[in-house]
């Protein structure tokens, strides 16, 4: 597939600011199973430890560690499915994008600063500080243009990369579930818990 310009991918920005702030669908769940693999599944189960199981953040370690250890504030990734539709083009080639999470959410910073829980099925989510901020693989996949992109001040603006979070609270999530910002932010994962379910 031709990789799309700078220009088509600025052209999109106004589709993409229109994203929902609250109560957005999941449209894609992705597991990796090992570097470079990718598995679309229809339901995942998030845990505090393992991230999503069945994913490889646990052992694949980290280079943004000291130990080399996988980095829990990158445990769960999300990217805006408005922006990856827009960059990647047909759905069978978004998860090339290496997220775990396609949701239509506005994922800027102004919305869902870090710190921000979010209930996902029965699962419950913080967005972490950590810059998403795109790598060589991206280039590889969608070209430079869509890096030069995400990285851009409105880019930057929208986590159009995506944003990290960690899990608190363990659950089932399925495609097609709605995503809640949960306030105020709950102070222990029972009560993440209890508002998660109510």
């Amino acid at each position: 597939m031709e990789h799309r310009t700078l220009d088509e991918l600025r052209a999109g920005l106004d589709h993409i600011r229109e994203s929902p702030p609250d109560g957005g669908v999941i449209e894609l769940i992705v597991a990796r199973p090992s570097l470079d693999e990718r598995l679309v599944v229809d339901e995942a189960t998030l845990d505090p430890e393992h991230g999503l199981v069945g994913d490889c953040w646990a052992t694949r370690g980290s280079s943004s560690t000291d130990d080399g250890r996988a980095n829990p504030l990158k445990q769960v990734n999300f990217m805006n499915a408005r922006a990856i539709a827009l960059i990647a083009g047909e759905k069978e080639r978004w998860p090339l994008a290496g997220d775990q999470f396609y949701v239509d959410l506005d994922l800027g910073g102004e919305n869902l600063p870090p710190g921000t829980r979010l209930a996902l099925g029965t699962a419950v989510v913080e967005i972490t500080d950590p810059w998403h901020k795109g790598c060589e693989k991206f280039v590889a996949r969608y070209g430079a243009d869509a890096l030069r992109f995400v990285r851009s001040p409105e880019g930057r603006e929208l986590n159009l990369r995506g944003v990290h979070s960690t899990v608190v609270v363990a659950g089932t999530v399925r495609s097609g579930d709605v995503v809640r910002k949960l306030a105020p932010v709950p102070q222990s994962p029972a009560d993440a818990r209890s508002e998660a379910t109510a």
